[in-house]
């Protein structure tokens, strides 16, 4: 008995996962960034995305990208509101696993650059960040929410 409650637990855990998975949407090699229009397959360490409830998907090259989307819907999502947002995605840096970029912590000004250049690098914990930074040269670490548009346009100016 003690067996099969093993399995069964075992079963669901490998199928919660699967899941998960299965849920995180993925670029085809053909889909562009809707902001700067690069091919965002080729940058999968650098992969950001947005989806919606219908489970259509958004992907930037960065997370710099991806803030100037969600910072002005109406460019470049007319019809979309941020309320209606299912999940925010990032990629982080050091294990290269999609993270909740709402809970991410982002490093700017450092010596590692994205595919656009200057860049928000994501990390999935604070003390994650603050290793980054020292060990990248970063300027600051930033939750999602102290992030501006002025704070990208600096950023994309390469102004820290």
């Amino acid at each position: 008995m003690k067996r099969r409650l093993f399995l069964a637990g075992l079963g669901a855990a490998c199928c919660s996962r699967l899941l998960h998975a299965q849920a995180l949407p993925k670029p085809d090699r053909k889909d562009l960034c809707p902001v700067c229009g690069m091919l965002v397959a080729k940058y999968p360490n650098w992969l950001a995305t947005i989806v919606w409830p219908d489970g259509h998907a958004h992907f930037f090259d960065g997370a710099k990208d991806m803030f100037k989307f969600l910072q002005d819907l109406p460019k470049y999502a007319p019809g979309h509101r941020a309320g209606e947002i299912s999940r925010i995605l990032v990629t982080d840096f050091y294990n290269l696993e999609r993270i909740d970029a709402r809970q991410a912590w982002y490093v700017i000004g450092s010596d590692v650059y994205g595919p656009m250049g200057h860049e928000f690098v994501p990390l999935a914990s604070k003390a994650d960040a603050g290793d980054f930074q020292k060990e990248h040269k970063g300027r600051s670490v930033l939750a999602f929410d102290q992030i501006s548009p002025a704070l990208v346009a600096q950023v994309d100016a390469g102004k820290f």
